[in-house]
């Protein structure tokens, strides 16, 4: 007899998305295989998401709505699945990342997360820790949804130079990534500058930092340690923030002059055409 994993649908948003695919399933009398070829994918993998092993993609979710008529159910859940996913202590901020107007980011090091392309983000992530992280990289992919709502945040990035050439992963994933860039300036909600090395010491010294504004709550200045994040809406730490930013802003290229430098970067340092993107079911 098969040993079928009982869940607690309480449990988590992960063991309630397979609690319910189980039920939805057998109410519509398949079984995992013949859900599996509805949706593209092997009855092992249903299997794995019904039992809370395995991390659904958004894609997933969508396919099963599909083939069982599920009226969006799969859809709405897999969001809150994918946010469970982030570390405990990150969660916070990307509600509120997601409830924001204005986004602004100083970037020292890495590209911005809402930026990252799915390879980019899996090098990043998997630097020290290869556990779950399929499931890392699309709970950072799912975090960007929010950049094409039909009212998006305004995004203001400014990035350091190191960033562009700090190669992560291989020359064809940061071509991949700073075509990427080149590309989000033309939906005008998103906007990208270069701090140049020829600016020398300035207010971003200290590390990277982001701002939130909201319609109707306090702002937020958010920074991070090797540890975990830290958010507040303290004036005296807005009010220095904002000035630092004002002043990074300032120090920058110009968009256009930014995209220019991002654009020789590619191809001087990553010159090779970039390969096809792929992305899984699950």
């Amino acid at each position: 007899m098969v040993n079928i994993r009982e869940l607690d649908p309480s449990a988590s948003p992960l063991d309630y998305f397979g609690f319910e695919l189980r039920r939805r399933r057998e109410e519509a009398g398949l079984k995992q295989g013949q859900l599996g070829a509805c949706i593209f994918c092997t009855a092992s993998l249903i299997g794995q998401i019904e039992t809370a092993r395995k991390v659904p993609t958004r894609e997933f979710a969508e396919r099963a709505d599909a083939a069982l008529g599920t009226d969006g159910t799969f859809s709405r859940l897999v969001g809150l699945v994918l946010r469970s996913q982030l570390p405990h202590w990150f969660q916070a901020y990307a509600e509120m990342e997601a409830r924001a107007t204005y986004i602004s980011t100083y970037q020292a090091q890495l590209v911005y997360g809402l930026l990252q392309t799915p390879e980019y983000a899996r090098a990043v992530l998997g630097v020290r820790n290869h556990a779950d992280l399929d499931a890392r990289v699309a709970a950072r992919m799912e975090r960007q949804r929010i950049l094409a709502r039909e009212q998006p945040p305004v995004a203001w990035v400014v990035l350091d130079e190191a960033v562009l050439h700090r190669q992560i992963g291989s020359r064809e994933i940061m071509r991949n990534q700073l075509a990427r860039l080149l590309e989000l300036p033309a939906n005008g909600w998103t906007q990208v500058q270069v701090l140049p090395f020829e600016v020398g010491q300035h207010p971003g010294l200290m590390g990277s930092f982001n701002l939130l504004r909201f319609d109707d709550d306090p702002n937020i200045v958010y920074t991070e340690d090797f540890v975990q994040g830290h958010m507040t809406a303290n004036p005296d730490a807005l009010r220095e923030g904002f000035l630092r930013y004002d002043h990074l802003q300032a120090a920058a290229l110009s968009v256009e002059a930014s995209a220019e430098l991002i654009a020789r970067v590619m191809e001087e340092r990553y010159g090779h055409q970039p390969g096809p993107i792929r992305s899984a079911v699950a």
